[in-house]
């Protein structure tokens, strides 16, 4: 379990203290845990307080037994050991790990899935070896075109085994590693130990945690988690829009986008420095405008360090904030001529969300009184809730979908096929309870 050293102890949508000190609790079980705004005034994100993201329990994987198998259209067919991939030459990279999902939360319409905010993202200092140096052991065969890779995770119910594919044009890539340490240590067992792929430049889905295996292969994979899964609209579609999976294409690059980690909620009149973070794709941040109110005018903010490919590049810009009620805003632009844009390109899984974020924030001598206490009636709930939904998922993961009646059908159709248990008699209650409970 991860450890925070945090002052304050963040709380879930529930007001109830999370089960991680210093992080954001989206799910405990499968873990799925945010780093909180104010950590990105740093430009490494610490180990213990990066985000951790899980379809499926954590396997605890000895580092005795495992092994990585590679199969498929190779020359030689076989498996490498960690002894193995030491004797390589080894690589340290600073990349941003981002969540496909980060900032889902926002969008309108809303829609199913871990409800994400700011914080599913981190930069580190990865460590490893080349993926193409590996497969070079193996010899690719002429035709291959894609790596499916699979981890040593174990799906939960009929849920289909997590497998995400690379093309074999990024895998070979000098930039793309298998990593074994992480900030200068070995991998945690929640970061992916012993070994995860690291795909810079390209949303988390890709760089699959506990490898164990990869099979070349001359085709697209059919799987869940490429065919369904982790998929967009190849075009702009309208808010609310649903989209066949076969007509949107699957994630890979990550947007232009940037964070505000201080001031948050309040700060005493005076000179208030807004510092933050900006990440792009492969192409580095070349700049960061500050709007303080709403974004009616903006300056530029000063930008810390030399450009890196794939790391987080720190803001900072200095404000003479007077009292008052304002709208902090941070709009970042990279090499290739991508800006942030105000409003969020829609898409009906909430991918890649990289609006421009507007951050309220109150200038006064002293912060007003919080009131964290959760609101509203409580609604009865039906005993096929704890038995079908509760167990796969949290308590407060539920709580925070906040979906239409139509959404929570959708849902337990797809749970029920996964392999939740709802009697006919019972869907319309548990459907009833859903729809009022965790209403939009």
């Amino acid at each position: 379990m991860l450890a925070g050293g945090a002052a304050l102890l963040s709380r879930n949508s529930s007001g109830a203290p999370d089960a991680a000190p210093g992080m954001i609790t989206i799910s405990p079980s499968p873990m799925d845990l945010e780093t909180p705004v104010a950590d990105f005034v740093n430009v490494i994100t610490p180990t213990e307080h990066f985000f951790v993201r899980c379809h499926t329990m954590t396997p605890h994987v000895k580092l005795a037994d495992w092994k990585l198998e590679v199969t498929g259209l190779v020359d030689r067919p076989g498996s490498v050991t960690m002894e193995d991939l030491r004797k390589l030459p080894r690589v340290t990279l600073q990349a941003v790990l981002e969540c496909a999902g980060n900032g889902r939360s926002f969008y309108q319409p809303r829609m199913p899935g871990a409800q994400w905010k700011f914080g599913s993202v981190g930069n580190a200092v990865w460590t490893g070896v080349r993926l193409r140096d590996v497969l070079a052991r193996f010899g690719l065969r002429t035709g291959a075109r894609n790596l499916l890779m699979d981890g040593a995770d174990v799906p939960i119910g009929k849920m289909q085994d997590f497998q995400r594919t690379l093309p074999v044009e990024k895998a070979l890539d000098p930039d793309t590693l298998l990593a074994f340490e992480m900030n200068g240590n070995p991998l945690t067992a929640e970061h992916g130990f012993p070994v995860r792929v690291i795909a810079p430049g390209w949303a988390s889905d890709s760089w699959v945690k506990w490898l164990q295996k990869i099979d070349v292969l001359d085709h697209e994979f059919d799987g869940f988690w490429m065919k369904t899964a982790y998929r967009h609209p190849a075009q702009h579609v309208a808010p609310g829009t649903a989209v066949d999976p076969k007509d949107m294409v699957p994630v890979t690059d990550l947007n232009i986008k940037s964070l505000i980690a201080s001031p948050e909620e309040w700060a005493a009149p005076g000179v208030v420095a807004v510092k933050g973070v900006a990440w792009s794709n492969s192409s580095p941040v070349t700049r960061v405008d500050v709007s303080t109110d709403g974004g009616k005018t903006w300056q530029a903010a000063k930008l810390g360090g030399k450009p890196t490919k794939y790391g987080f590049r720190a803001f900072n810009y200095l404000w003479k904030a007077p009292a008052g009620n304002h709208v902090l805003i941070a709009r970042a632009a990279n090499a290739a001529g991508q800006v942030q844009p105000m409003e969020p390109e829609w898409n009906p899984n909430g991918y890649l969300y990289n609006a421009a974020q507007p951050r309220p924030v109150t200038i006064s001598p002293s912060p007003a009184p919080r009131n964290d206490q959760p609101t509203g009636a409580a609604v009865p709930e039906p005993a096929v809730y704890k038995t079908a939904c509760i167990g796969c998922h949290d308590g407060h993961f539920v709580s925070q979908q906040r979906l239409t009646r139509a959404q929570w059908d959708r849902e337990v159709t797809k749970m029920t096929g996964w392999g939740a248990e709802v009697k006919a008699e019972d869907r319309a209650s548990l459907l009833d309870y859903l729809a009022a409970a965790f209403k939009p």
